[in-house]
């Protein structure tokens, strides 16, 4: 599996309250990855690629492994009231989804509108 680049790995209740309260000050990138699904293989791909080519210090990111993470990936959908799906990528500001996309919509070009808009 490609690891996402400039992600934090979201393996603790710590790591998701800590990447939930920098919502507060600047957009966040939740991932979630299914380590068994080639469509999130390829999603994983078009975000770590995203993150390759983004500018640093404008968006923090983080990234969990659904058959792993379970209770953190149980917990983000609660807490952002989000339903579940993997792979998935959830745009956080101020503590809130403000827009999320699963499967194919998971694209490079997709998470760089959402962050613009």
């Amino acid at each position: 599996m490609p690891v996402a680049v400039n992600a934090r790995r979201l393996n603790s209740e710590q790591a998701l309250q800590e990447l939930m309260e920098r919502s507060n000050q600047e957009p966040v990138f939740i991932f979630k990855h299914s380590a068994t699904c080639p469509i999130s293989a390829a999603a994983m791909e078009e975000f770590s690629g995203f993150l390759a080519q983004s500018q640093e210090g404008r968006f923090a990111a983080g990234y969990l492994i659904v058959q792993e993470d379970r209770p953190i990936s149980n917990t983000v959908a609660e807490q952002l009231g989000v339903k579940h799906e993997s792979p998935q990528a959830i745009l956080v500001k101020d503590g809130r989804a403000v827009w999320h996309a699963s499967h194919w919509n998971v694209t490079a070009a997709a998470l760089k509108e959402a962050l613009a808009g």
